[in-house]
This record gives structure tokens, sequence and C-alpha cells, in this order.
């Protein structure tokens, strides 16, 4: 069966670099001061139809929800203004337009000893480990990507025993970020909370998965206005394990609203991951991803599966990070 994705003919990205003081004027410091090859791309997209916006607020920027370290916390609070760093374009930019916004926010943060914030993730960015300033080439797990991890209050595990998955149920995990790239998130949901590391694991190698097949779909129909994707993905082990048969990842379209989609852990069928359109907006935001047809087992036993696998994937560029 095949799900379509709609695909929006304009998408928005949005960073915020929250701020103590900001020393100099914006205008002055985007593209010039921006450094490496990024220099130019911002130049490009603040030409007339500007795709790239940098926009100072002299006040302080109050987010309804973050996950964030105390010390980022600290700082948030003494923040007293913040720099809006946001572009807008068609989805065939994507990833380039996107990094180029994120160099561009981690430049005026460096420069102004800001706090750096992507609300996609809702979550800071931290340095990356591999480049003092953007990347070049683009890697999803390069913090594009962060995870909801939530257990229901009354979680049905053993408290003396948590490892006996049997009676547990109570974990959902959700993606972040992923409507960055079209995308909708994606959850499992009703796992044990024993299997937190492997159902994380698992939903990383789908969404890096759905990353790519998204980036390799719109370098061949730029112009597409949707993306059909299989409902059952096969996921190729790693590593050691390459050359294994793939795991079987069933995508599952749902009616309800991720706010909206039940009590994790109900007993009966299998839980799979959904996908969820918001209400009326035509689009889906969250695919719900579970065992394939077939499978005669609980969510628990199919995580068991995966968690004897190697499912990280091979991170790597998906493609040249500044092409349009």
């Amino acid at each position: 069966m095949k799900i379509v994705l709609p695909l929006p003919a304009m998408l928005t990205s949005l960073f915020v670099v929250a701020v103590e003081h900001l020393p100099f004027d914006v205008d002055t410091f985007v593209p010039w001061r921006v450094p490496g090859p990024y220099r130019k791309a911002a130049r490009d997209a603040l030409d007339a139809p500007p795709s790239l916006t940098v926009t100072h607020v002299p006040a302080p920027w109050r987010p309804a929800s973050l996950t964030l370290t105390g010390d980022e916390r600290r700082r948030l609070r003494r923040a007293g203004q913040h720099v809006l760093v946001s572009t807008t374009a068609p989805p065939r930019r994507l990833p380039g337009n996107a990094q180029t916004a994120r160099a561009v926010a981690r430049a005026l943060a460096r420069q102004c000893d800001g706090l750096l914030i992507d609300p996609s993730t809702a979550s800071a960015v931290p340095a990356c480990p591999r480049s003092p300033g953007e990347p070049e080439d683009f890697r999803l797990g390069d913090d594009w990507l962060t995870w909801d991890v939530q257990m229901r209050d009354d979680a049905t595990c053993p408290p003396w025993d948590p490892s006996e998955t049997a009676a547990c149920d109570c974990l959902r995990v959700t993606s972040r970020g992923l409507r960055r790239f079209a995308l909708p998130e994606i959850t499992l949901d009703g796992a044990a909370c024993a299997h937190s590391l492997c159902a994380t694991a698992l939903l990383r190698s789908v969404a890096h998965r759905l990353v790519a097949d998204q980036l390799a779909h719109l370098r061949a129909h730029p112009l597409a206005s949707c993306h059909e994707i299989d409902d059952l993905l096969r996921i190729q082990p790693s590593g050691a394990l390459r050359g294994v048969p793939p795991f079987g990842v069933r995508l599952t379209p749902c009616d309800a609203d991720l706010a909206d989609l039940g009590e994790p852990g109900s007993s009966g069928a299998i839980r799979r991951l959904k996908v969820g359109p918001a209400p009326g907006s035509g689009r889906l935001t969250c695919l719900k991803v579970g065992p394939p047809s077939g499978f005669t087992g609980s969510v628990n036993d199919w995580l068991r599966v995966a968690g004897s696998l190697d499912l990280t994937s091979a991170d790597h560029p998906a493609r040249p990070a500044l092409a349009a």
C-alpha cells in the first residue's frame, strides 16, 4: 500500500538566538561575517525575492516548551533580546537552505555568546563536534532531530522488575524535527520502558531512511506536489550484521492529531507507528511505526528482535550541502 505525503509549495525553517545584548546591527553582520562557504549562500538568499530573513527583536523570547539543560535555562532567562533567523523556500531547496539559515544563526550566537535554539526540535543546538561552524555536508545526526520520550503515569511495569517487559506497555517515543523536511513526525507507542533505547534507535533508522528517500525524490522531481512512500519499510542492518535479511517496519496513517493518538499501551491488537493529520490541514503530521503484517507477537517481542540487530543508519551526506 502507498502513503501519499503532500509537498507544500513553500516550507519555513526557523532558528532563534537568545542574547543578553546584541552589540551590532544584524544587517552589518549578515552575510558579510558569516564564515566559510555559507557567506555566499546567505548573500544569495537575502537577494530579492529573499528566502532568508534575519530579524532582531529587543525583547525576551519565552517559548511554551523546550527541552533544555539547567545552564541553558539560566542563559535563556538572562537573555533580554533575541534574533529570528528564518528561511522560506520550496522543498526542492532542502537541505541547503536550512543549513544556510542555521549557519547564520550559529555565527550570530558565537559572536554575541547567545543561545541557539531550534523550535522544530524544541531544544538548543550544541556546537558540532565535526566542525567549529555549520558542517558543509548534511548529516541528519548533526542535531537535526531530537526525541520526545514519555511514559504513562499509570505505568504497568512492576517496579521491582522493570525488565519484565511482558507486563509493561507505558512507553511512547516521538520524533521532533522531521517536519522541517516536509515529512510527518514518527512515533512508537505501547512498548515497555525497558526498551526505550531500542525504540529510539529503531525510530532513528526509520527517520534516516525517510529523509534520504525524501531528498532523493526532491532531487529527481523538483516540482512534485506529493511523494508516495510504501507503508512497509525494509531497514537493512549494518555493521557486522550487514547481509542479514532486512527488518520490517509498518507505517500506518491515522485520522487523529498527534495530541489525540490515544493512551499508549492499549491492550489488544499490535500497536503500530501512526501518522495523523492536523485538523483541517490536509497534511500528515505523525506516522505511527510498528511490526509488519503477519508478525504474531507483541510490540515488545518485535523490539527484542530489533535490539538484536544493528539498525544504526550509516549517516552519510544525503546531498551536497549548498545544492539548490
